[in-house]
């Protein structure tokens, strides 16, 4: 269940990203269900011209975007903020190899989190990217939301280089137990 979102009315934010994956033409998503990434995942899902890969663990959606780019095609890596410390040696082949990585990543451990279990890859989730050379871009805001996937994607796709987009619990709202 969600609770309000900070900032008042709610953004279309998925569709924002929904359209800068198509202008990006973005033919795999890869991802780890996730509820802050649901509409999103439901949107590529009924989309023409993307397939849509669920992994059993956020890297495994690296080595998948690895051969993508390889076979000619764009992808997106859908995660978690918990899920990129699952990531962290995979991490290395996308920098190694200089492929163009997008990861977008739904954040957990900010403002409003009830479980103390994702607090603390929640607030390490920018350092350990930034770390990895990734290119980090925090949205707290849905209305800058299009505007970060936009410069990612370019960054990544014509850079080549990887970039992640955080999206703040202040977008998706915090998530509670039946409250």
């Amino acid at each position: 269940m969600q609770t309000d979102r900070a900032g008042g009315e709610p953004e279309d934010w998925t569709g924002a990203i929904f359209s800068v994956l198509r202008d990006w033409d973005v033919a795999q998503v890869a991802y780890v269900p996730d509820a802050g990434h649901s509409d999103l995942i439901i949107r590529c899902d009924q989309a023409d011209g993307m397939r849509l890969v669920p992994l059993t663990t956020e890297e495994e959606g690296i080595a998948l975007l690895a051969g993508a780019w390889l076979g000619g095609q764009r992808g997106v890596l859908l995660m978690q903020s918990s899920g990129v410390g699952n990531c962290i040696n995979m991490l290395s082949l996308a920098r190694v190899c200089r492929f163009p990585l997008l990861s977008l990543v739904t954040m957990r451990g900010q403002w409003g989190e009830f479980n103390p279990w994702q607090v603390p890859m929640g607030q390490l989730t920018p350092k350990v990217l930034a770390d990895a050379d990734n290119l980090v871009f925090a949205v707290d805001d849905a209305r800058q939301i299009g505007a970060a996937v936009t410069g990612a994607a370019r960054m990544a796709f014509e850079g080549p280089a990887q970039a992640a987009v955080l999206i703040g619990q202040a977008v998706i709202g915090a998530k509670s137990f039946g409250k």
